[in-house]
């Protein structure tokens, strides 16, 4: 989804040559994925000259928050404390992190 979002439109190519860049992946799995992200909703496609193109249908927030819920729902039974004592405990949440986080949970009580 990041590779749709980056750009207005994309094929299975472009995204599959974006991310062999940084690991090897085969192209069926990249076109696999888009097929489960196009029966999601997440993105459309639409037939061009020789390709299927690809566009986001959502914003990237609102995406990413369904996202986060489903995992949440699926993985911790809908419970995030699970989740942040994971991120905390393995340091995948830094000091500066954690006290932006605070502040904006601060914030939040306030409103």
């Amino acid at each position: 989804m990041k590779i749709v979002w980056a750009h207005e439109s994309v094929t299975v190519r472009a995204v599959y040559e974006e991310i062999l860049e940084r690991r090897k992946v085969a192209y069926t799995t990249v076109m696999t994925m888009l097929r489960i992200l196009e029966e999601k909703g997440y993105v459309t496609k639409s037939a061009s000259e020789k390709a299927h193109v690809y566009t986001a249908v959502e914003a990237k927030e609102r995406v990413v928050g369904g996202m986060v819920s489903e995992f949440l729902q699926r993985v911790f039974d809908g419970a995030a404390k699970p989740l942040l004592l994971h991120l905390v405990e393995n340091r995948e949440v830094s000091a500066k992190e954690m006290e932006e986080i605070a502040a904006i949970m601060r914030e939040g009580k306030r409103q």
